[in-house]
């Protein structure tokens, strides 16, 4: 049985196929684009199955990344995500980008816990901090640095991992161990956790905060009969 992971919630666009009877990992592709995921997953997807020798047929189960990160690019991973699911007729499962980089930092500082944290502009970052064996100490969350630093106190020594780690270490006076600095985890990661979750449903995405969207100020159509 195969597995899929797709990611395209920050600025990669990523893939990995697991084979979850041998728990090997078949292939992975990662393409730092930036923007476009829309018109770049499916060669991704594509470079993917090529790379392992296999088909889409031989998918058997989807997993996707569901953020937090870009809100376009989150939704074109779940959108792709579901359709697949829905075309293959196989269970769909979703993993948090704070989840693949603590699995990430596991992987470099084993028997740590971890704070992923990601920059999430406007003074902001979205965080979670994770125990030793990988389990949620707190709920993903999008706080400014004040209050996560706060938090940190109370948690204790833990190993970093995001684009958000470089913030947290130039306010603190010693400097805590980074295993990452990307904004996303790797594919293998939300392979490897997607393997060991239960589809309940189809998966959402999770946004932590609404749109950087205003309405727009100033602009107002004249009425035709003003206009004539």
């Amino acid at each position: 049985m195969k597995l899929l992971a797709l990611d395209t919630a920050a600025n990669l666009c990523s893939a990995a196929l697991l084979d979850m009877e041998s728990s090997t990992l078949l292939s992975e592709v990662s393409h730092d684009i930036g923007k476009g995921h829309a018109e770049q997953l499916m060669a991704v997807l594509d470079e993917t199955l090529r790379g392992s020798g296999h088909s889409i047929s031989d998918i058997a189960k989807i997993a996707v990344s569901v953020g937090p990160g870009s809100f376009t690019g989150v939704r074109v991973g779940v959108s792709t995500a579901r359709g697949l699911a829905l075309a293959l007729k196989c269970p769909v499962v979703g993993v948090s980008t704070l989840e693949a980089l603590a699995w990430d930092a596991r992987q470099e500082a084993p028997g740590r816990a971890v704070l992923s944290i990601i920059d999430a502009r406007r003074d902001e970052l979205y965080s979670q901090f994770f125990s030793e064996a990988g389990e949620p100490l707190s709920a993903p969350a999008v706080n400014a640095l004040p209050a996560i630093m706060e938090k940190l106190q109370v948690m204790g020594p833990v190993v970093l991992s995001g684009s958000g780690a470089a913030l947290v270490n130039a306010q603190l006076g010693q400097a805590l161990e980074i295993a990452s600095h990307r904004a996303t985890g790797s594919a293998e990661a939300f392979a490897r956790l997607g393997a060991s979750r239960t589809a309940a449903g189809v998966p959402s995405p999770l946004y932590l905060r609404g749109l950087d969207v205003k309405p727009q100020q100033g602009f107002v159509l004249k009425r035709q009969e003003d206009a004539q």
